[in-house]
């Protein structure tokens, strides 16, 4: 085995890491009239690898969606805790111009940023009216794949 190295990061490169991410919510945002929306789910999917937040009306409709990948986040930086609220952060401002109701949230997945994700959206002042653990579990499907010897 080689040797690992670790790399140190300076304060000007997280800085310019903050910037990219700043101005790629900002590429995200919209104008245009503000709405007012009743029932509105938002789906969290969060894996070993990313975080994928995708806001719906009653009817399935895709209001807006947000990924720690379009943020820049890239590596294993994306499946964090903090680019989880990152994505929460950039859909809110993403989604300003549309009021959103009562919430049902369904997160789905393992992943290190599904609570953090939820905790956001609570905290961002939104009328959480539900969430719900869609994590899909098999019931004895194909046999999984054998454990790494490392």
């Amino acid at each position: 085995m080689g040797k690992k190295t670790v790399i140190k990061q300076d304060a000007s490169e997280s800085l310019k890491e903050q910037e990219i991410i700043e101005a790629n919510i900002k590429k995200d945002t919209g104008s245009g009239a503000i709405k007012r929306l009743e029932g509105t789910s938002v789906f969290i999917n969060s894996s070993y690898n990313n975080t994928i937040i995708t806001v719906a009306d009653h009817r399935g409709n895709v209001l807006g969606w947000s990924s720690a990948g379009t943020l820049g986040f890239k590596g294993p930086k994306k499946a964090t805790p903090f680019a989880a609220t990152s994505v929460v952060d950039a859909l809110i401002q993403k989604l300003k111009r549309i009021e959103l109701g009562k919430v049902s949230i369904f997160v789905r997945g393992v992943g290190g940023g599904r609570e953090a994700a939820v905790r956001a959206f609570i905290n961002k002042g939104l009328d959480v009216q539900l969430i719900k653990d869609v994590t899909p579990i098999p019931h004895n499907g194909p046999r999984p794949p054998k454990p790494r010897r490392v």
